[in-house]
């Protein structure tokens, strides 16, 4: 498979090209220079031209790019959701346009399309969107995981040698391989299939809980207010996943408010009688009446982003690593619940809602 082009040496190219090479999205591999250094099977049929053809060419050579695609797309990527492209021999294409830096590999970048027309037809569009990651994660964990734990071993032995100035950098070579470990570790979340436990729960003590180690740590700065509804019954749900769904809003919420002079998160609860909604696409509609809402009257999500939220990968924040948030929607799909997003009130304010069931 040739990755080198256009000047680009081959030695210098991200070596996970046979990794990205099975996912089932459009993806392409742009050189520093622009050019078009890998495609895999799935660009190659969304733009019906070979790999072959596509090296060395500029991806605007492929397509006509979103307008804004040369402003946007400087630091750490560029998304356009739903947007339709002219490509050069596929006519017009409906697609969700991400591109992204690749880390440690200055000037690189990876491009995807994913095809929105198909899979909002399928009324599909965030089932498949989840699917794509969660097969993502379960190859880059089993393939990137094992040679870390190498990497790993070897910075410890190279420590117990080193000296002077360099017994710093085992030291940096084991810190950077634990952060890369954590992170491939809150991938693997969004492959865990088993069924999770549901049973009769008090959500007081769990929003009381949520609320001190958020208070304790990254909300210490952060106004935490509560407006409970005394007279909530019981919910259906899985105590350490509404834990951990509880602590995720709380940190979006404490992260999302830092720019404000008075910064605030509201906790609130109500049951809401004749609430009903599919949690799945296809599904019957199921009754949903415990309503929990963190509310923050941070600026709230970037417009071109906001429907995709609990999407994989998607994020508001320039550092964001788009997991927090399609794992909160993770986890309360797994309870049956549904997880929401809204800008309400005025002024306007940051409402995640979870809609859960309520114990029998």
């Amino acid at each position: 498979m040739a990755l080198a082009t256009g000047g680009v040496s081959a030695a210098s190219a991200p070596p996970f090209a046979e990794l990205i090479a099975a996912l089932p999205m459009a993806v392409i591999l742009l050189a520093p220079d622009d050019r078009i250094a890998f495609a895999n099977s799935g660009a190659e049929q969304l733009l019906n031209t070979s790999e072959r053809a596509m090296l060395g060419q500029k991806l605007a050579s492929m397509m006509i790019l979103p307008p804004d695609y040369l402003e946007r797309r400087e630091g750490l990527g560029f998304a356009a959701f739903d947007t339709r492209l002219d490509t050069k021999r596929a006519g017009r294409v409906r697609v969700d346009f991400s591109e992204v830096a690749v880390p440690e590999h200055p000037g690189w970048r990876i491009v995807t399309l994913h095809e929105a027309a198909a899979s909002r037809r399928m009324g599909q569009s965030d089932r498949a969107a989840a699917r794509a990651a969660v097969g993502a994660a379960a190859m880059l964990a089993h393939e990137i995981k094992n040679p870390l734990s190498g990497i790993r071993g070897a910075a410890q032995l190279l420590g117990l040698t080193a000296s002077g100035e360099d017994a710093a950098l085992p030291e940096l070579i084991i810190a950077e391989v634990d952060r890369i470990a954590a992170l491939i570790d809150r991938m693997q979340d969004f492959t865990d299939t088993r069924q999770r436990t549901l049973e009769p729960l008090n959500i007081y003590p769990l929003l009381d809980h949520a609320r001190r180690v958020a208070r304790a740590g990254f909300a210490r700065d952060v106004a935490i207010e509560e407006r409970f509804d005394p007279s909530l019954p019981l919910v259906q749900a899985n105590h350490d996943a509404l834990v951990q769904v509880l602590l995720n809003l709380l940190k979006n919420a404490a992260e999302a408010t830092a720019s404000q002079a008075d910064r605030r998160i509201t906790l609130a609860t109500a049951y809401r009688h004749g609430m009903a909604v599919s949690a799945t696409a296809g599904k019957p509609r199921r009754p949903l009446p415990i309503e929990l809402l963190v509310i923050d009257n941070g600026p709230g999500a970037p417009a071109d982003i906001a429907d995709h939220l609990f999407d994989p990968f998607v994020s508001g924040k320039p550092e964001g690593q788009g997991l927090g948030l399609a794992l909160v929607d993770k986890l309360v799909r797994d309870m049956g619940g549904i997880a929401q997003y809204a800008r309400e009130g005025s002024p306007e304010t940051t409402v995640f809602r979870i809609l859960l069931p309520r114990a029998a």
